[in-house]
């Protein structure tokens, strides 16, 4: 990291859909979601309008197995990594550029939306199975 530079991010929203999971060649995996941020902005006429914004977020290792394993549409996450750039060209030879959240870890807030119980708040920082929350 270079000196006085800083890459952090922090959110917390609602999960557009489940995790996707898939592994790579090596065998490490990786989860795939996106977060939905809601703000309330003032319009033109003084009214209050909510906005939404989404975020792309990947996680790698235990941390994406344990995403896959337990993160449900609907439901409210807090997520802290980095933003990551990537490009790629798309079927039809276009350049595609993306930005990412690569999540350091996670953690499970409020209720689940797929038992109705409270769902654990210790974050998963990818420590041996004896270390989940579950």
């Amino acid at each position: 990291m270079q000196k006085g530079s800083i890459n952090r991010v922090i959110l917390v929203g609602h999960l557009g859909g489940d995790a996707e999971s898939r592994y790579t060649p090596s065998g490490t995996a990786v989860a795939n979601f996106n977060v939905a941020t809601n703000e309330s902005r003032k319009n033109a006429d003084g009214d209050f309008q909510d906005h939404t914004e989404w975020h792309r977020c990947v996680l790698f290792g235990k941390p994406a197995e344990t995403a896959a394993q337990y993160l449900k549409k609907g439901q409210m996450v807090y997520v802290e990594g980095r933003l990551r750039t990537r490009s790629w060209e798309d079927k039809e030879g276009n350049k595609r550029t993306t930005t990412e959240v690569h999540g350091d870890m996670f953690t499970m807030l409020g209720r689940r939306s797929d038992s109705g119980g409270n769902a654990p708040s210790k974050p998963d920082s990818g420590g041996d199975d004896d270390d989940l929350p579950f």
